[in-house]
């Protein structure tokens, strides 16, 4: 009989680890855990947790929280100077419309999509999202 223990955090209904269970707590290394106290600024404060999953190149991606979608990406934690509350890490991605959003795809047709998103093919075939750019430029 093959037995896989797989441990994937147990949340209370705020998103903070339960540090009733034991994978928590080897997790996040003491009996006691509280909410990170970073400062929002202008990050989203509309968040899921996304469960670990596998992608298709059979790459395991860590569960993580992450904003739910809007019509902008200035709120998100990936996007610059945002900083995520659950990691500390801030984020690189150029806003959407800034001159940044430029240097992304260059050399690439970018498109847009029913929905607003902008993008371009890969080399892969795949659809590659950018930060939104004006049609006009500059």
């Amino acid at each position: 009989m093959l037995t896989s223990s797989l441990a994937f955090a147990q949340l209370k209904k705020d998103g903070t680890p339960d540090m009733r269970y034991k994978a928590n707590q080897q997790m996040y290394g003491s009996s006691t855990y509280s909410t990170p106290s970073y400062n929002y600024g202008t990050t989203n404060t509309d968040v899921r947790y996304q469960s670990g999953y596998i992608k298709s190149n059979g790459t395991y991606v860590d569960g993580h929280y992450k904003t739910n979608s809007n019509d902008t990406n200035w709120d998100n934690f990936s996007t610059t100077p945002n900083t995520n509350p659950y990691t500390g890490s801030t984020g690189t991605k150029a806003k959407d419309y800034s001159s940044g959003a430029y240097n992304y795809g260059q050399g690439q047709t970018i498109q847009t999509g029913p929905k607003g998103g902008q993008y371009y093919i890969n080399s892969n075939g795949n659809k590659t999202y950018v930060p939104k750019r004006s049609g006009n430029g500059w």
